[in-house]
């Protein structure tokens, strides 16, 4: 059954723009069920296996239905169910599980409790990592134009949910790498060819923000460091933008307290005919950030070698910096408990001294505690 004109304005326009509204494919489903003259109409999205799929619906609520009438069992039949249909292919309640008298009496028991007399179900993904179903249920039995409807609709709406899966994977991925340099206390901020900020993370804008009192926005030049530092990104950004494959730059931002980035050529320019809508920075500078409060590195140190907490307070502190000495007096230790504490911790360590326990401190996963 091919679309109409009206269908595409409809139900096409709706759902190509859908993964964007709250709650996601609500115009298109609406739209859809009246198309259908349907009383439910709903996709069922899962991304991972062993995951309950995730439902866009509009209509009755078929679930909650089914628990306030007694029907629970009705959800994990359709768990089930759906799982056993074959990719693009329209189904009927009366084909769910394959030919089983049984079975499906006792589905139109439940279905008939929940005012519904038929439904059409086809299966539009069934990849790796992803499944996804349309469905429509009717207080009448369905026709042949609404299965046909079903059978033209599913590879737009799966084209659709491959590239919300798509994005969803990637902003996941973002996300988790984001949370990785925070931990490492790794910063960033991305620049245009002519120096100006292309995009930062909102973490690496507040700490910046929280050391310089002033903030560093998308569109700014940075300035709060100096007329010099100022100039050497600028600089920086056009040369890594004429040679993406030039070396790497230090430079010192600002001496107190001290921060420091390393200058990085940026995602290479597409290539000719490979038009990129997503702006590329020219420059990547990577900030090694004031270190946080060394309480949590020192209890994931304490765990991990089974030390006492003012052992691995005083390894932690070390590791910062500090001399034996003033390691000591932060931590409220006499200079004798101080030298006592480092005895152990070398022998319990097997290090032959501070600058081995200091290796050691700053090696460990602790780090990212």
């Amino acid at each position: 059954m091919a679309l109409t004109g009206p269908d595409e304005t409809d139900l096409l326009l709706p759902l190509l723009g859908g993964a964007a509204e709250n709650p996601r494919f609500s115009t298109f489903l609406s739209r859809f069920k009246r198309r259908c003259d349907a009383v439910y109409a709903a996709i069922h999205l899962r991304s991972g296996s062993g995951r309950d799929p995730v439902r866009y619906w509009v209509g009755l609520d078929l679930h909650s239905r089914a628990h306030e009438q007694g029907a629970a069992e009705l959800i994990e039949l359709d768990r089930i169910q759906y799982d056993r249909l074959r990719p693009g292919r329209v189904y009927g309640s009366a084909e769910y599980f394959d030919a089983d008298p049984v079975r499906q009496a006792q589905r139109r028991r439940y279905m008939a409790r929940l005012g519904i007399a038929d439904e059409r179900t086809v299966r539009l993904l069934d990849e790796r990592g992803a499944d996804a179903w349309l469905s429509i249920a009717s207080g009448r039995p369905c026709t042949a134009a609404q299965g046909a409807l079903l059978s033209t609709l599913a590879p737009y709406v799966a084209t659709v949910l491959r590239g919300l899966l798509a994005q969803e994977r990637d902003r996941a991925i973002a996300e988790v790498s984001q949370a990785g340099l925070q931990r490492s206390g790794i910063g960033w901020i991305a620049f245009r060819a002519n120096g100006e900020v292309l995009t930062l993370p909102e973490q690496t804008e507040a700490a910046l923000a929280g050391l310089l009192g002033t903030t560093i926005a998308a569109g700014d030049r940075i300035r709060q460091f100096g007329p010099a530092v100022e100039r050497k990104l600028i600089a920086a950004a056009a040369h890594f933008a004429a040679d993406p494959d030039a070396a790497a730059e230090p430079i010192v931002l600002q001496e107190t307290p001290r921060l420091e980035a390393q200058l990085c050529p940026g995602a290479r320019p597409p290539s000719p005919g490979d038009a990129d809508a997503v702006e590329r920075p020219a420059m990547i500078a990577l900030l090694r950030m004031p270190r946080r409060d060394a309480g949590d590195r020192a209890g994931a140190f304490a765990r991990l070698f089974d030390l006492p907490r003012r052992e691995a307070e005083l390894a932690v502190a070390l590791s910062d910096g500090l001399s034996l000495t003033e390691a000591g007096a932060a931590l409220g230790l006499t200079i004798e408990t101080t030298r006592n504490y480092s005895k152990k911790l070398y022998g319990k360590l097997d290090v032959r001294g501070q600058a081995e326990l200091v290796r050691l401190v700053c090696e460990s996963a602790a780090q990212f505690a």
